[in-house]
Formats: structure tokens, sequence, C-alpha cells
């Protein structure tokens, strides 16, 4: 939707109603870690998750390393979608992307790591490494190219 207007006082008053329903805005610059998949169109329907890492200030390059080897574990499907860190905005903040055909498909892809080894290690070592962690569930727009 394009919003267009013919006199300056529609855009101040517009600004004034938009602000009025923004609760809260935070905005980061991310990079892609280099062992990750580069993200790409993908059919669908899926579902995706969005696990944010907000991690313990000096950890990131540890952290990086820990998932370098533990990727191997989680790209057995093609629900590996992107991993990113922050470069501007809230440091040491970590973004996973996953994608699933449904919620059952999640829950058995991640019960299944579990039973590969050397992967109850990896979580082992870096679950020390957060501060805070949050799982987001987002379904696509049409218009996405990840369906």
């Amino acid at each position: 939707m394009r919003l267009m207007f013919s006199h300056p006082k529609e855009f101040v008053q517009f600004r004034k109603a938009r602000g009025n329903m923004l609760l809260s805005r935070k905005n980061q610059l991310l990079l892609e870690f280099s062992f990750w998949n580069e993200p790409a169109p993908r059919p669908g329907p899926n579902i995706y998750e969005l696990r944010s890492y907000q991690l313990r200030p000096g950890t990131m390059i540890e952290w990086g390393n820990y998932w370098a080897r533990a990727i191997r574990f989680r790209q057995d499907g093609s629900e590996a979608v992107g991993g990113f860190f922050s470069q501007i905005g809230q440091l040491y903040m970590v973004h996973h992307l996953w994608a699933y055909k449904d919620l059952q498909t999640r829950e058995d892809i991640r019960n299944a790591a579990w039973h590969k080894h050397g992967w109850e290690e990896l979580v082992y070592y870096t679950v020390p490494l957060i501060q805070e962690m949050e799982s987001r569930i987002m379904i696509p727009q049409k218009t996405s190219p990840l369906q």
C-alpha cells in the first residue's frame, strides 16, 4: 500500500497517528554466519521459527565456533534457513531462522537432534553463553519468497 500526501500537514498528521499506534520499535543491522546456508526461496506451505539469543558480552566468537559444528546436526532436512548476528543495534544478539511444515514437524525434528551423537555436548557448552532467549512462530505472507 502506498500513501500519497498532497500537503505536508497530512504527512505530519499521519506520523502522529502512526506514533500513537506504536508500542516500541528497534532496528538491527545483521550479518550472516559464514557456516550457515544462505536463505533461499522455498516452496510451502511452511511455518517459520525465529529463535533469538541475547549472548553474554564477549562470547560471540565462542558461540560461532560451537554453532559451526552444531549446524551439521540440524541441516539434514531443509529446515535451517539462516543464522545471523547483530552488527549494529543490540549487540551480541543472534537470530536463527528455521522452516517447518507444521508445529508437529518442528517438534519431531527438534527431538530427533537429541538422538544424534554430539548434539547434547554442544547444547551443554552453548547454553551458559546465553543471557536471554526467545522463540517466535511466523506464517509468511503470500508475497514472501519464503513460503
